[in-house]
Parts: structure tokens; sequence; C-alpha cells
């Protein structure tokens, strides 16, 4: 980040950083735990992970109390103010992926409250679970050393994902068609698995806000190629 005449305005700047980096590796760990609970059946991570949700809420909720303030006191301009809009759009990122974690808790819950003690295909769920946990990391590294190039790898990693997801997703019908009894139980995997698939999602996106920090250019429309162009460009 730049330096500014006004030491208070740069220890905002690093308030609002910290602050989003801190919820970052709040929603981190709840994505994590959700996995763990999955493989466990342990009904006292899966509460607590549901019982997160309102912290990560509430650190929402001020960040982006701190970015309007910011806005309305500072006026901030050029790279200051890009730093400002993106942390209000990662944050609402991070947000969701904190919720996504919860619902799979809540979906984990509804399994293991039906008397199944373990979750079919769990290698395949964890595989694709890693992968998002993996681009996640990423994009929250990318975003901690405003590094563009780092951040755009993240899309390349997001084509992987979702080609495994869909592969996943093929497994659970051909199951479901040939037989009918495990609709329900499979429908429910599906949903865990559409769930890791979206937090893949939302660390691309994290990571497309992060280019737009470091670079001025919006590459949320872009192809790999052009998103790689970007991140290795010189600013003029």
């Amino acid at each position: 980040m730049t330096e500014h005449i006004s030491k208070q305005f740069d220890a905002e700047l690093e308030a609002i950083r910290s602050q989003v980096l801190g919820m970052a590796g709040l929603v981190e760990q709840q994505v994590r735990q959700a996995m763990e609970a999955l493989a466990s059946a342990d009904t006292a991570i899966i509460n607590h992970v549901i019982e997160q949700e309102e912290l990560v809420n509430a650190m929402h909720t001020k960040l982006d109390d701190m970015c309007v303030h910011m806005i309305a006191r500072r006026q901030p301009a050029a790279s200051d103010l890009r730093l400002v809009m993106a942390v209000i759009k990662s944050v609402e990122d991070l947000e969701r992926i904190g919720d996504k974690a919860a619902s799979i808790c809540k979906r984990a819950k509804t399994l293991f409250e039906g008397g199944k003690m373990q979750v079919p295909r769990l290698n395949d769920i964890k595989h694709i679970a890693n992968q998002a946990l993996d681009m996640l990391a990423q994009s929250l590294d990318a975003f901690a050393r405003m590094d563009a190039v780092t951040a755009s790898e993240v899309k390349r990693m997001d084509s992987q994902l979702d080609t495994e997801y869909r592969a996943l997703q093929r497994q659970l019908i051909t199951f479901m068609m040939e037989d009918p009894r495990t609709i329900t139980m499979m429908l429910d995997i599906l949903w865990v698995a559409k769930a890791i698939e979206r937090i893949g999602d939302y660390a691309v996106s994290i990571s497309e806000q992060v280019i737009y920090m470091v670079k001025g250019q919006d590459v949320r429309h872009k192809s790999q190629d052009e998103v790689d162009a970007v991140a290795k460009a010189e600013r003029p």
C-alpha cells in the first residue's frame, strides 16, 4: 500500500486490511472444520461451525461500516479507493463462504441424525474440498501480499475443480438412477459437493478483486490468458 501524508489514514487502511485477514482466517477454519465434521460425525464440531456463522456475520457488518466511514471521511482516490471497494466485495464473498461452511454442517447434521454414520463418497468430497481450500488459501495469500500473479493462478485452479465436481455429479446421478432408495441421501451429498464448488467460485472472486486492487483492471469476465496478461503486465 502507498504511504500517505496522514499517518492516521495509513493506520485506518491497515486496520481494514488486518480485519479482512482476521475474518478470512476464521472463514477458512470454518470450511476445514466443516470437512472434519463430515469425516468424523462429531456433533460438537458441527455445532461450533454453525455458531461461528454469527461471528462471521458480525465481522462482515463491521468491515462494511469501516469502509463506508473511510469513504465518507477520507474520500479516497485511485488505488486507495480500489482497495476499499475490493474489500467490500471480498468480505461479502468471505461471508458467503462462511454461510456455505455452516450449511454443510447443517446438512451433515441431518445425515447423521438420520442414522448415517459415514458420508457416502467421502473421499471424493474430501478431494474437491481440498482443491477448494487450496484455492481459498492462495487467494487469501495473494490478498495479504497484494500479489496479482498468485491471484491469477486461482482462476486456472477453478477449471480443474469444476471438472472434478462435474465428474462427481455424474457419479451421484448414476447411483440414484441405479438405486432409487439412495435418492434422498445422494441429493444431500450432491448439495454438499455443490457448496464446495461454490466456495471455489468465491475464492476466484476474491482473487479477481486482488488483481483489481493491484493492477486497476476489472478481470471478472476475462479469459485465463487475458487475466494472466493483466496480472503480469507492468503498471504504466
